[in-house]
Protein backbone atom coordinates (compact mmCIF):
# COMPACT_ATOMS: atom_id res chain seq x y z
CA UNK A 1 0.00 0.00 0.00
CA UNK A 2 1.50 3.24 -1.22
CA UNK A 3 1.73 6.38 1.02
CA UNK A 4 -0.92 8.34 -1.11
CA UNK A 5 -4.02 5.10 -0.81
CA UNK A 6 -2.97 4.98 3.09
CA UNK A 7 -4.07 8.37 3.17
CA UNK A 8 -7.32 7.69 1.70
CA UNK A 9 -8.06 4.67 3.40
CA UNK A 10 -7.36 5.61 6.79
CA UNK A 11 -8.92 8.99 6.47
CA UNK A 12 -6.19 11.37 6.77
CA UNK A 13 -6.87 12.67 3.45
CA UNK A 14 -9.47 13.27 1.10
CA UNK A 15 -10.39 16.97 2.20
CA UNK A 16 -7.04 17.38 2.91
CA UNK A 17 -5.04 16.07 0.22
CA UNK A 18 -7.20 18.45 -1.84
CA UNK A 19 -5.28 21.57 -0.55
CA UNK A 20 -2.09 19.83 0.20
CA UNK A 21 -0.25 18.24 -2.27
CA UNK A 22 1.72 15.28 -1.66
CA UNK A 23 5.10 15.73 -3.02
CA UNK A 24 4.94 19.55 -0.45
CA UNK A 25 3.61 17.06 2.32
CA UNK A 26 7.21 14.93 1.48
CA UNK A 27 9.58 17.77 1.23
CA UNK A 28 8.69 19.20 4.25
CA UNK A 29 8.39 16.14 6.20
CA UNK A 30 11.55 15.66 8.62
CA UNK A 31 13.17 12.35 8.31
CA UNK A 32 13.33 10.21 11.41
CA UNK A 33 14.38 6.87 12.92
CA UNK A 34 12.43 5.61 15.83
CA UNK A 35 13.02 1.95 17.63
CA UNK A 36 10.19 0.18 19.07
CA UNK A 37 10.54 -2.73 21.85
CA UNK A 38 7.90 -5.09 22.19
CA UNK A 39 6.26 -7.31 24.79
CA UNK A 40 6.42 -10.07 22.35
CA UNK A 41 8.71 -12.88 21.11
CA UNK A 42 8.63 -12.91 17.23
CA UNK A 43 7.28 -16.52 16.97
CA UNK A 44 3.76 -15.17 17.96
CA UNK A 45 3.29 -13.41 14.78
CA UNK A 46 0.39 -11.94 15.51
CA UNK A 47 1.15 -9.87 18.56
CA UNK A 48 4.49 -8.94 17.42
CA UNK A 49 3.21 -8.83 13.62
CA UNK A 50 0.53 -6.49 14.93
CA UNK A 51 3.99 -4.25 16.07
CA UNK A 52 5.53 -5.14 12.64
CA UNK A 53 2.45 -4.02 10.78
CA UNK A 54 2.12 -0.44 12.68
CA UNK A 55 5.77 0.58 11.66
CA UNK A 56 5.40 -0.49 8.03
CA UNK A 57 2.40 1.23 7.29
CA UNK A 58 4.13 4.50 9.09
CA UNK A 59 6.95 4.05 6.71
CA UNK A 60 4.66 3.71 3.81
CA UNK A 61 2.96 6.37 4.65
CA UNK A 62 5.50 8.81 4.88
CA UNK A 63 7.41 7.42 1.79
CA UNK A 64 9.89 5.90 4.54
CA UNK A 65 10.92 9.55 6.09
CA UNK A 66 9.73 8.25 9.60
CA UNK A 67 11.13 4.63 10.15
CA UNK A 68 10.17 2.47 12.88
CA UNK A 69 12.46 -0.45 14.18
CA UNK A 70 10.79 -3.37 16.19
CA UNK A 71 12.33 -5.32 18.44
CA UNK A 72 11.03 -8.53 20.06
CA UNK A 73 10.87 -9.19 23.78
CA UNK A 74 14.74 -8.91 25.40
CA UNK A 75 16.24 -7.54 22.56
CA UNK A 76 16.07 -3.97 24.09
CA UNK A 77 14.52 -4.24 27.07
CA UNK A 78 12.56 -7.45 28.72
CA UNK A 79 9.07 -7.58 27.57
CA UNK A 80 7.91 -6.52 30.81
CA UNK A 81 9.94 -3.00 30.89
CA UNK A 82 8.38 -1.98 27.34
CA UNK A 83 7.08 1.24 29.49
CA UNK A 84 10.01 1.96 31.50
CA UNK A 85 12.16 1.87 28.51
CA UNK A 86 9.43 4.69 26.53
CA UNK A 87 9.08 6.80 29.82
CA UNK A 88 12.59 7.35 30.36
CA UNK A 89 13.33 7.94 26.55
CA UNK A 90 15.48 4.80 26.42
CA UNK A 91 13.56 4.39 22.86
CA UNK A 92 10.37 6.16 21.63
CA UNK A 93 7.71 3.87 21.18
CA UNK A 94 7.08 0.78 22.54
CA UNK A 95 3.83 -1.94 21.82
CA UNK A 96 2.93 -3.51 24.70
CA UNK A 97 -0.20 -4.76 27.12
CA UNK A 98 -0.69 -1.47 29.85
CA UNK A 99 -1.87 -3.81 32.92
CA UNK A 100 1.29 -5.67 32.49
CA UNK A 101 2.40 -2.37 34.46
CA UNK A 102 -0.25 -2.57 36.97
CA UNK A 103 2.42 -3.19 40.15
CA UNK A 104 3.51 1.03 39.75
CA UNK A 105 -0.52 1.49 39.95
CA UNK A 106 -3.69 -0.48 39.46
CA UNK A 107 -5.25 2.37 37.07
CA UNK A 108 -2.42 0.42 34.02
CA UNK A 109 -5.50 -2.86 34.04
CA UNK A 110 -7.94 -0.45 32.08
CA UNK A 111 -5.57 0.03 29.22
CA UNK A 112 -6.06 -3.82 28.27
CA UNK A 113 -8.59 -5.25 30.07
CA UNK A 114 -10.47 -5.59 33.85
CA UNK A 115 -11.25 -8.46 35.15
CA UNK A 116 -14.90 -9.03 33.93
CA UNK A 117 -14.68 -6.29 31.41
CA UNK A 118 -16.44 -5.83 28.10
CA UNK A 119 -15.91 -7.56 25.27
CA UNK A 120 -13.47 -6.39 22.79
CA UNK A 121 -15.90 -4.18 20.94
CA UNK A 122 -17.04 -2.24 24.01
CA UNK A 123 -14.04 -2.01 24.99
CA UNK A 124 -12.45 -0.31 22.25
CA UNK A 125 -15.76 1.78 21.81
CA UNK A 126 -15.24 3.12 25.14
CA UNK A 127 -11.91 3.82 24.19
CA UNK A 128 -12.03 5.66 21.34
CA UNK A 129 -15.47 7.23 21.38
CA UNK A 130 -16.58 6.67 25.50
CA UNK A 131 -13.46 8.92 26.70
CA UNK A 132 -11.90 6.00 27.70
CA UNK A 133 -8.41 7.69 25.71
CA UNK A 134 -9.18 11.10 26.98
CA UNK A 135 -9.03 9.76 29.97
CA UNK A 136 -6.38 7.38 30.31
CA UNK A 137 -3.63 10.08 28.18
CA UNK A 138 -4.32 11.95 31.35
CA UNK A 139 -3.31 9.45 33.80
CA UNK A 140 -0.47 8.10 31.17
CA UNK A 141 0.96 11.59 31.39
CA UNK A 142 2.56 11.18 34.65
CA UNK A 143 4.35 8.36 33.29
CA UNK A 144 5.77 10.43 30.64
CA UNK A 145 3.83 8.41 27.84
CA UNK A 146 0.77 8.68 25.04
CA UNK A 147 -1.21 5.88 24.50
CA UNK A 148 -2.22 4.54 20.81
CA UNK A 149 -5.04 1.96 19.73
CA UNK A 150 -2.78 -0.68 18.51
CA UNK A 151 -4.16 -4.35 18.74
CA UNK A 152 -6.59 -6.87 20.22
CA UNK A 153 -6.99 -10.25 20.53
CA UNK A 154 -10.58 -10.77 21.43
CA UNK A 155 -12.23 -12.59 23.99
CA UNK A 156 -9.15 -15.09 25.40
CA UNK A 157 -9.02 -18.11 26.81
CA UNK A 158 -8.89 -19.57 30.70
CA UNK A 159 -5.67 -20.99 30.21
CA UNK A 160 -3.78 -24.37 30.76
CA UNK A 161 -3.90 -26.56 33.39
CA UNK A 162 -1.83 -30.06 34.71
CA UNK A 163 -5.22 -30.89 36.63
CA UNK A 164 -9.20 -30.53 36.37
CA UNK A 165 -10.74 -27.52 37.73
CA UNK A 166 -13.95 -28.95 39.59
CA UNK A 167 -14.51 -26.30 42.18
CA UNK A 168 -13.38 -23.38 43.86
CA UNK A 169 -11.13 -25.44 46.00
CA UNK A 170 -8.76 -26.47 43.37
CA UNK A 171 -7.42 -22.86 42.91
CA UNK A 172 -5.96 -22.95 46.64
CA UNK A 173 -2.24 -22.86 46.33
CA UNK A 174 -2.34 -23.27 42.49
CA UNK A 175 0.57 -21.57 41.28
CA UNK A 176 -0.80 -19.93 37.88
CA UNK A 177 0.79 -17.72 35.06
CA UNK A 178 -1.88 -15.01 34.83
CA UNK A 179 -1.13 -11.27 33.45
CA UNK A 180 -2.00 -7.87 35.33
CA UNK A 181 -4.38 -6.96 37.87
CA UNK A 182 -6.35 -10.40 37.51
CA UNK A 183 -3.60 -12.28 39.40
CA UNK A 184 -5.18 -10.31 42.10
CA UNK A 185 -8.83 -11.79 41.73
CA UNK A 186 -7.05 -15.36 41.57
CA UNK A 187 -5.24 -14.19 45.36
CA UNK A 188 -8.70 -13.48 46.80
CA UNK A 189 -9.71 -17.60 45.80
CA UNK A 190 -6.28 -18.96 47.04
CA UNK A 191 -4.03 -19.11 43.82
CA UNK A 192 -0.49 -17.84 43.44
CA UNK A 193 -0.37 -15.64 40.71
CA UNK A 194 2.80 -15.60 38.58
CA UNK A 195 3.46 -12.92 36.03
CA UNK A 196 6.27 -14.59 33.60
CA UNK A 197 6.49 -12.93 30.21
CA UNK A 198 5.70 -15.05 27.29
CA UNK A 199 8.87 -16.48 25.99
CA UNK A 200 9.44 -17.58 29.33
CA UNK A 201 5.79 -19.27 30.07
CA UNK A 202 6.63 -22.86 28.52
CA UNK A 203 9.78 -23.63 30.70
CA UNK A 204 8.22 -22.99 34.05
CA UNK A 205 5.03 -25.27 33.16
CA UNK A 206 7.05 -28.31 31.67
CA UNK A 207 9.28 -27.90 34.81
CA UNK A 208 6.48 -27.79 37.42
CA UNK A 209 7.29 -24.03 38.73
CA UNK A 210 3.74 -23.61 37.89
CA UNK A 211 0.99 -25.36 37.69
CA UNK A 212 -1.53 -23.74 35.27
CA UNK A 213 -0.73 -20.71 32.79
CA UNK A 214 -2.92 -18.69 30.33
CA UNK A 215 -1.82 -16.57 27.49
CA UNK A 216 -4.11 -15.32 25.10
CA UNK A 217 -6.03 -18.56 22.65
CA UNK A 218 -5.81 -21.11 20.49
CA UNK A 219 -3.28 -19.95 17.83
CA UNK A 220 -0.65 -18.58 20.35
CA UNK A 221 -1.17 -21.59 22.76
CA UNK A 222 -0.47 -23.58 19.97
CA UNK A 223 2.59 -22.08 19.20
CA UNK A 224 3.77 -21.88 22.45
CA UNK A 225 3.43 -25.94 22.83
CA UNK A 226 1.05 -25.97 25.96
CA UNK A 227 -0.84 -28.76 25.09
CA UNK A 228 2.17 -31.26 25.53
CA UNK A 229 2.68 -30.32 29.44
CA UNK A 230 -0.85 -29.36 30.80
CA UNK A 231 -3.80 -30.77 29.16
CA UNK A 232 -6.95 -29.22 30.74
CA UNK A 233 -7.83 -26.28 28.43
CA UNK A 234 -10.43 -23.89 30.23
CA UNK A 235 -12.48 -21.07 28.83
CA UNK A 236 -13.73 -18.13 29.15
CA UNK A 237 -10.72 -15.79 29.94
CA UNK A 238 -12.73 -13.54 31.96
CA UNK A 239 -10.54 -11.52 33.00
CA UNK A 240 -10.03 -10.12 29.45
CA UNK A 241 -12.96 -9.98 27.57
CA UNK A 242 -11.49 -7.74 24.61
CA UNK A 243 -7.82 -6.53 25.95
CA UNK A 244 -6.42 -3.92 24.27
CA UNK A 245 -3.18 -3.44 23.52
CA UNK A 246 -1.32 -0.16 23.20
CA UNK A 247 1.42 1.44 21.54
CA UNK A 248 3.02 3.95 23.78
CA UNK A 249 5.45 7.27 23.23
CA UNK A 250 7.37 9.08 24.68
CA UNK A 251 5.40 11.90 25.84
CA UNK A 252 8.27 14.24 24.67
CA UNK A 253 9.13 12.51 21.39
CA UNK A 254 5.08 12.86 20.70
CA UNK A 255 4.94 16.35 21.14
CA UNK A 256 7.89 16.91 18.97
CA UNK A 257 6.19 15.37 16.02
CA UNK A 258 4.61 16.96 13.31
CA UNK A 259 1.02 17.22 13.33
CA UNK A 260 1.12 15.04 10.27
CA UNK A 261 3.55 12.40 11.67
CA UNK A 262 0.71 12.04 14.69
CA UNK A 263 -1.97 11.36 12.44
CA UNK A 264 -0.05 9.03 10.26
CA UNK A 265 0.99 7.25 13.87
CA UNK A 266 -2.61 7.03 15.44
CA UNK A 267 -4.22 5.41 11.75
CA UNK A 268 -1.25 3.11 11.65
CA UNK A 269 -2.00 2.28 15.06
CA UNK A 270 -5.66 1.52 14.21
CA UNK A 271 -4.86 -0.42 11.03
CA UNK A 272 -2.52 -2.66 13.16
CA UNK A 273 -5.55 -2.90 15.43
CA UNK A 274 -7.75 -4.17 12.73
CA UNK A 275 -5.35 -6.36 10.79
CA UNK A 276 -4.91 -8.03 14.45
CA UNK A 277 -8.52 -8.46 15.67
CA UNK A 278 -9.11 -10.42 11.91
CA UNK A 279 -5.76 -12.25 12.23
CA UNK A 280 -6.95 -14.08 15.68
CA UNK A 281 -10.24 -14.76 14.16
CA UNK A 282 -8.81 -16.33 10.91
CA UNK A 283 -6.47 -18.38 12.71
CA UNK A 284 -8.04 -19.37 16.31
CA UNK A 285 -11.07 -21.55 14.96
CA UNK A 286 -8.75 -24.25 13.21
CA UNK A 287 -5.69 -24.11 15.61
CA UNK A 288 -8.53 -25.01 18.59
CA UNK A 289 -9.29 -28.25 16.21
CA UNK A 290 -5.72 -28.96 16.16
CA UNK A 291 -5.24 -28.73 19.40
CA UNK A 292 -8.31 -30.74 20.29
CA UNK A 293 -6.35 -33.36 17.72
CA UNK A 294 -3.25 -32.87 19.70
CA UNK A 295 -5.04 -34.16 22.92
CA UNK A 296 -6.24 -31.22 24.45
CA UNK A 297 -9.55 -31.38 26.70
CA UNK A 298 -11.60 -28.63 26.62
CA UNK A 299 -13.33 -26.65 29.76
CA UNK A 300 -15.88 -24.33 30.72
CA UNK A 301 -14.94 -22.96 33.85
CA UNK A 302 -17.45 -24.54 36.39
CA UNK A 303 -20.79 -21.77 37.40
CA UNK A 304 -19.86 -21.70 40.83
CA UNK A 305 -15.84 -20.86 39.67
CA UNK A 306 -17.55 -18.18 37.37
CA UNK A 307 -19.34 -16.96 40.03
CA UNK A 308 -16.99 -17.08 42.89
CA UNK A 309 -14.74 -14.95 40.62
CA UNK A 310 -16.84 -12.52 39.49
CA UNK A 311 -17.61 -11.30 43.15
CA UNK A 312 -13.69 -11.27 43.97
CA UNK A 313 -13.22 -9.29 41.33
CA UNK A 314 -16.02 -6.88 42.35
CA UNK A 315 -14.68 -6.53 45.61
CA UNK A 316 -11.09 -5.76 44.65
CA UNK A 317 -12.51 -2.92 42.20
CA UNK A 318 -14.40 -1.64 44.79
CA UNK A 319 -11.41 -1.74 47.58
CA UNK A 320 -8.98 -0.27 45.24
CA UNK A 321 -11.27 2.61 44.10
CA UNK A 322 -11.57 3.82 47.80
CA UNK A 323 -8.10 4.41 47.67
CA UNK A 324 -7.26 4.93 44.22
CA UNK A 325 -9.27 8.16 42.53
CA UNK A 326 -7.42 7.53 39.25
CA UNK A 327 -8.72 4.31 39.14
CA UNK A 328 -12.48 4.67 40.67
CA UNK A 329 -12.31 7.57 38.01
CA UNK A 330 -11.42 5.35 35.01
CA UNK A 331 -13.45 2.32 36.53
CA UNK A 332 -16.91 4.05 37.07
CA UNK A 333 -16.79 5.74 33.01
CA UNK A 334 -16.12 1.99 32.01
CA UNK A 335 -18.31 0.46 33.97
CA UNK A 336 -21.30 2.83 32.98
CA UNK A 337 -20.31 2.58 29.32
CA UNK A 338 -20.13 -1.31 28.92
CA UNK A 339 -23.09 -1.21 31.13
CA UNK A 340 -25.23 0.09 28.48
CA UNK A 341 -23.55 -1.68 25.41
CA UNK A 342 -24.77 -4.95 27.11
CA UNK A 343 -28.11 -3.70 27.64
CA UNK A 344 -27.73 -3.30 23.80
CA UNK A 345 -25.75 -6.76 22.87
CA UNK A 346 -28.58 -8.58 24.71
CA UNK A 347 -31.10 -7.50 22.20
CA UNK A 348 -29.62 -8.30 19.04
CA UNK A 349 -25.69 -9.13 18.71
CA UNK A 350 -26.34 -11.98 21.57
CA UNK A 351 -29.06 -13.61 20.50
CA UNK A 352 -28.18 -13.40 16.83
CA UNK A 353 -24.37 -15.61 17.67
CA UNK A 354 -26.41 -17.23 19.90
CA UNK A 355 -28.42 -18.92 17.05
CA UNK A 356 -25.42 -19.02 14.46
CA UNK A 357 -23.67 -21.03 16.97
CA UNK A 358 -26.48 -22.94 17.48
CA UNK A 359 -26.78 -24.05 14.06
CA UNK A 360 -22.65 -23.91 13.47
CA UNK A 361 -20.93 -27.55 11.61
CA UNK A 362 -18.13 -27.79 14.36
Amino acid sequence: MKRRDFIKVTGLGVAGAATIAAPAIAQSMPELKWRMPTSWPKSLDTLYGGAEVMAKMVGEATDNKFQIQTFAAGEIVPGLQVLDAVQNGTVEIGHTASYYYFGKDPTFTFGSAVPFGPNMRINQAWYMLGGGRDMLNTFYKKYNVVSLLAGNTGCQMGGWFRKEIASVDDLKGLKFRIGGFAGRVMQKLGAVPQQIAGGDIYPALEKGTIDAAEWVGPYDDERLGFVKVAPHYYYPGWWEGGPMLLSFVNLDKWNALPKYYQSVLEQAGHYANNWMMAKYDQTNPPALKRLLAAGAKLHAFPAPVMEASFKAAKELHNEVSATNADFKKVYESLNSFASNGYQWFQVAEVGYDNFMARHAQI
